[in-house]
């Protein structure tokens, strides 16, 4: 994979998490993500807790927060969702200011903001620190199936690509003079992602003809092996140590 396609998630730096082989932090991110959704919805102090520890990872990679902020947009959906369940929910009704919400839906949302928030800053984390394709070597070195890891890596090399092919259309459509500011925009806007999901088709279709005639075989190249030290594994574990025990805490009290 070239060094191009996907850069600009990661962020150059010289931190211990930058340091830290890519299988070690992958494992450690998703480890941790797991052990933060374990823990019971009610524990808004535990949850927010770990949130904290979230934020501290985010910080330890010393990117400036203009790379990281923009990032945590992935989230509007959930939070979205998190603002309307305690009106939609059913249960016991508590007073919030002038409105009645659900209580259960309310402790929900609050836990959903809490995991979501801590589950994004810690991929966060793991993106600016970790190149593309030491993602694609710590997904072979983890034995991880072939069509996934095929998955990640053209993902990686093309997304860019499609988003430079979507603000084209964007400049075209602005050059003839087309604003999207009413519901009468969204056939335009509906062809033109149809036009963009086909001319992708096509493209795919062709790079594919173009490495199988160049003798591709099914299977991305095994790369140089990982290696990671028991001190690597200690330092990217420890926060899913932390969120494993807080779960545990807090299921043994309740």
């Amino acid at each position: 994979m070239g060094s191009g396609p996907g850069e600009h998630l990661h962020v150059e730096g010289a931190t211990l998490l930058h340091r830290m082989p890519a299988h070690v932090k992958l494992v450690g991110m998703v480890a941790f993500v797991l052990a933060v959704v374990a823990v019971p919805s009610p524990a808004h102090v535990v949850l927010a807790g770990l949130l904290v520890l979230a934020v501290g990872l985010v910080l330890a990679t010393r990117v400036p927060a203009r790379h990281v902020l923009p990032r945590l947009a992935v989230e509007t959906p959930f939070a979205v969702f998190a603002v309307v369940l305690p009106f939609v929910a059913v249960g016991p009704r508590v007073q919030v200011g002038p409105v009645s919400v659900s209580q259960t839906g309310l402790t929900a949302a609050v836990a959903l903001l809490l995991k979501g928030t801590t589950g994004v800053l810690a991929a966060i984390a793991f993106a600016v620190t970790t190149p593309p394709r030491d993602l694609v070597r710590a997904l072979q070195h983890l034995r991880v199936p072939d069509p996934l890891v095929l998955i990640a890596s053209f993902m990686v090399r093309y997304v860019d690509v499609v988003a430079d092919q979507l603000r084209r259309m964007k400049v075209a459509r602005a050059s003839r003079g087309f604003s999207a500011r009413s519901v009468r925009a969204w056939p335009v806007l509906a062809a033109g992602t149809g036009a963009l999901f086909i001319r992708s088709y096509e493209r795919g279709e062709r790079v594919h003809l173009a490495m199988v005639s160049r003798g591709w075989s099914g299977r991305m190249p095994m790369t140089s092996p990982l290696e990671a030290t028991g001190r690597d594994w200690a330092a990217g574990l420890a926060p899913a140590l932390v969120a494993a025990l807080a779960a545990a805490t807090v299921m043994m009290v309740s």
